[in-house]
């Protein structure tokens, strides 16, 4: 009788599991076939067709706009990996009192509104005299990617072990050697994380980059708004496409992601035995 309810419990809990993903991914899958619609809008009757795929890659404001925003993720989830690196390790080696005070205010543009975030950037420019062109766009993204950086990076900092650091120094290396040839490899799974996360965070993007974008700046969010906002039918198919081509690049990277992960776990555990 245990094991019959264990198993009906087992049972309705994936019933329910299987649910929730249908709910969440069922309009991302709907997305994607009908980007190989030829019906111009979903619902009409179409036969499969690639037509919207190569009028996207003959696009050439789509594929500007792409790459105005591919470039723009990369410079920012630089800039911010560098500053977020600095800070976190800024904030480990500062005394207790600093250190509290200064994650307590990291932790600040994390839980606010993205909006209030934005606004007040939009404010602040205004009070300021400066114009909303590219840089105000990339501090805006610095802004919105920095603190998610750091906060990938304090926890490797707190699982090294500080006596290497202490070693190199007494081994006769300067901090800065020790910094580049001791504490970075220790960290370096975490900045990669808050790379990445900081290239998602900026390629998804629309708040702060209305409230901070010059007016002949697009970037992917931007576009696909002011695409379906004005309902404009000779859009709506392409971003189809180009909202699926996203998705499977997505899913292939995190598939690459978790295959690397457990090959290098495999890896660990050989060399452990």
């Amino acid at each position: 009788m245990v094991k019959n309810r264990q198993k009906i419990k087992n049972g309705i809990s994936a019933v329910y599991l299987l649910l929730i993903l249908l709910l969440i991914y069922a309009p991302i899958l709907l997305l994607v076939v009908t980007s190989f619609s030829s019906a111009r809008i979903i619902g009409e009757e179409g036969s499969f067709s690639l037509v919207w795929y190569a009028e996207l890659f003959q696009s050439e404001r789509v594929m500007g706009i792409l790459v105005n925003t591919v470039v723009l993720a990369l410079v920012a989830a630089a800039l911010a990996t560098l500053l977020g690196t600095a800070g976190a390790i800024g904030i480990f080696y500062s005394r207790k009192k600093v250190s509290t005070v200064m994650q307590g205010a990291n932790q600040i543009p994390v839980v606010n509104a993205e909006i209030v975030t934005a606004l007040s950037l939009a404010i602040l420019f205004a009070a300021v005299g400066l114009q909303r062109t590219y840089f105000s766009l990339l501090v805006g993204h610095l802004v919105l990617c920095t603190p998610f950086v750091i906060i990938s990076v304090l926890p490797k900092l707190k699982q090294m072990d500080n006596n290497l650091y202490e070693a190199a120094l007494d081994l006769g290396a300067s901090p800065t050697q020790a910094l580049f040839k001791v504490v970075i490899p220790q960290i370096a799974s975490g900045i990669l994380s808050g790379f990445m996360l900081s290239v998602t965070l900026s390629l998804d993007d629309y708040i702060v980059t209305s409230f901070t974008k010059p007016a002949t700046f697009d970037t992917i969010s931007t576009y696909v708004y002011n695409a379906v906002k004005n309902e404009s039918k000779s859009d709506l198919p392409l971003i189809r496409a180009l909202s699926a081509i996203v998705f499977l690049v997505m899913i292939v990277l995190i598939v690459a992601a978790i295959v690397s992960s457990s090959e290098k776990k495999k890896e660990d555990r050989n060399k452990n035995a």
